[in-house]
């Protein structure tokens, strides 16, 4: 994707080093993050620095490849072996973070080019597979749709394209008139600081929407189509995406408008049988407690916005269940949230 009509991808590796797009600052300073070993890439990981399935999936590939790159002969073995648990403790929920992550793992046993050349290899895949599941996707955007989307699922939470995204940008690159409702402004306000900035780059007309609004904008008829992400997609069809995707998919049931999930099949997990297994990561109360931002003259500032004396509870995800979902757009063609087509797709692939 390009910002100020120059093409980025939001990770890549480089003679040992890891850039990054610091997704912290935006919208409010664009710039990049450099780490210069996996240590740094798992701080990045677990901070946000970077974030989002497909990219949190790169970022892990590549600190794989990194132990690989510095661990000393001696102990090469124990080193990776290490390095692959601090990597996998990062963001517990997120099944593309353990897929690079073993994938990578495999190939540094056979040595440190190995390990970078998978790791690269994962990435440009996953740049092939967001742009797969936007050709998909927008096979049922229809001209003049109103989208709703939650959190971000769109090139900043890939190598490239997007997910949720994806069909969006094809979309409105083929032609079609399209109005997306950006939806979650808390806790991390990821939808309205990082979808949105995206959107804006790529001219695509959208909204910034309350959280607790989608339900009766739906209700007055002003949404199509509701399309996420998900950081990981259980074998029986269930999914787990940023919280308050749960909220989204009962509405829209109710309305009886289509709710899709876009993925690629490396989040799939064959191992994890329902929603009910996927651990759900809790988050720093601080994140609900505190809110950070800029004044009108470009200083930052983070300020107390809820009553500091109280408990708070901050769990990161959701599980949808999958009798909620229309179906699940992925990079190999548009199937039902069951454990029969999840499981014929990953045969096929």
């Amino acid at each position: 994707m390009k910002v100020n009509n120059k093409h980025f991808r939001t990770i890549y590796f480089d003679k040992g080093k890891v850039h990054m797009i610091e997704q912290n600052a935006l919208p409010f300073e664009f710039s990049w993050f450099t780490s210069k070993s996996y240590k740094d890439t798992c701080m990045a990981i677990k901070t946000m620095i970077i974030r989002g399935a497909g990219a949190i999936g790169a970022a892990a590939g590549y600190a794989m490849a990194q132990a690989a790159h510095e661990a000393p002969s001696a102990d090469y073995n124990q080193y990776l072996v290490t390095a692959r648990h601090d990597i996998e403790a990062t963001r517990p929920t997120a099944q593309n973070l353990f897929y690079a992550t073993e994938k990578v793992f495999n190939e540094a046993l056979k040595g440190r080019a190995q390990a970078i050349a998978e790791a690269r290899r994962l990435a440009d895949e996953n740049a092939k597979e967001g742009k797969r599941i936007g050709e998909y996707g927008n096979t049922i955007v229809k001209n003049g749709m109103r989208i709703e989307t939650h959190c971000n699922a769109g090139w900043l939470a890939f190598v490239d394209y997007g997910s949720a995204l994806a069909p969006v940008y094809l979309a409105w690159d083929s032609g079609k008139a399209v109005f997306v409702y950006v939806d979650e402004t808390r806790p991390r306000s990821q939808g309205g600081r990082l979808t949105a900035w995206e959107l804006h780059n790529h001219g695509v007309p959208h909204a910034i929407l309350p959280d607790n609004a989608g339900a009766a904008l739906m209700s007055q008829g002003k949404i199509d189509m509701v399309i996420v992400g998900a950081d990981r997609i259980a074998a029986n069809g269930d999914v787990a995406n940023k919280i308050g995707t749960l909220e989204k998919a009962i509405a829209a049931k109710y309305y009886n408008l289509p709710f899709y999930v876009a993925a690629p099949c490396s989040t799939i997990d064959p191992n994890t049988k329902t929603g009910r297994d996927i651990v759900i990561e809790k988050r720093d109360a601080s994140e609900v407690m505190k809110q950070c931002g800029t004044d009108d003259k470009g200083n930052k500032h983070t300020i107390h916005v809820n009553h500091p004396a109280s408990g708070c509870v901050n769990p990161a995800f959701d599980v949808t269940p999958a009798t909620l979902i229309t179906g699940i757009i992925t990079d190999k063609g548009i199937i039902d949230a069951s454990e029969s087509a999840l499981s014929n797709l990953l045969v096929s692939k």
